[in-house]
This record gives structure tokens, C-alpha cells and sequence, in this order.
């Protein structure tokens, strides 16, 4: 593991210990160039996932960019990261579980919107107005209306 501070190309392991959840492995790393302190998270990765973008263009999968659009959408909501951090690896272990390698984006954008619905309601419409690209206060009024009314909130 290179070190964040100095690029010195080897650390070593201080202590580890699974995190909370027993999803991941914590490890407090130590740099023998700069005597610098870090920690590190290993996540099991069963299989490389490749995200397909709308426009056709393919990426690989980023936990991290997952984690943060879903930080966007519940900032300054009464959501526990502990939740956010749950439902964001429940979502990574469907996705590897569908036994494909290549996933459309819009499988993965449904899946945080169930999260989300479950999560907390003022994230689920965050989150939709920019996943569903929502460019007036119609989108939006459509929107709530098909929450309301008992419908999937598609406008």
C-alpha cells in the first residue's frame, strides 16, 4: 500500500480488525519513510463490475461515487451514515450478485432510489430530481403527486 503522504511504496500493517458490520477489514498502516499514521478498508470484491452509461460509454464501478451521490442527497437530513453505509453495500452485493459483469447505469439508479425511498423521503426526491433529470417545478409537482397518489413517482 503506497502511502497519501510521502508515495513511499511500502507500509506496514500496525492492527487489524473487521469494522462494525463485519463487511470489511480495518487496518492502521504505518509509513517507514515519513513515520506517518493512516487507515485503510479491505472490502471483498467478488467480481470486476463495469458500469453502462446511458450514452453507451462503459466506466467501472466506484463504490466511493456511489457513496457520495447518496451523501448529496441525505446532506442535512436526519439519516445515521451507519444506514447510508448499510444501504450503499446492500446495493454493491446486488449488483454483484446479478452474475453480470456489465450493469446499466439505470439498473444502479433504481436501486438507490428503493434505498433512498426507504431511507428518507426529502433524499428520495434529491436524489430523483437529478436522476430523472427534472428541469421544471411541473417535474417535481408530478413527481409528489405519483408519490402521494400511490403511483411510482415517474413523470
Amino acid at each position: 500500500m503506497r502511502c497519501p503522504f510521502c508515495g513511499h511504496e511500502d507500509t506496514q500493517v500496525k492492527d487489524s480488525r473487521p469494522t462494525d458490520d463485519n463487511a470489511s477489514i480495518r487496518r492502521r498502516r504505518l509509513c517507514p519513510g515519513c513515520g506517518s499514521r493512516f487507515t485503510t478498508f479491505e472490502r471483498v470484491q467478488l467480481r470486476e463490475l463495469i458500469i453502462v452509461k446511458k450514452s453507451g460509454g462503459r466506466v467501472p464501478f466506484d463504490r466511493d461515487k456511489l457513496l457520495r451521490s447518496v451523501l448529496i442527497a441525505t446532506r442535512k437530513r436526519p439519516v445515521e451514515p451507519e444506514r447510508v453505509d448499510r444501504m450503499i453495500s446492500g446495493i454493491v452485493r446486488r449488483l454483484e450478485s446479478l452474475g453480470e459483469s456489465e450493469i446499466p447505469s439505470s439498473v444502479v439508479g433504481e436501486m438507490v432510489m428503493e434505498g433512498l425511498a426507504s431511507l428518507d423521503p426529502v433524499a428520495y426526491v434529491r436524489f430523483a430530481s437529478v436522476y430523472r433529470n427534472f428541469r421544471e417545478a411541473r417535474d417535481f409537482e408530478q413527481f409528489i403527486g405519483g408519490l402521494s397518489g400511490g403511483g411510482d413517482g415517474k413523470p
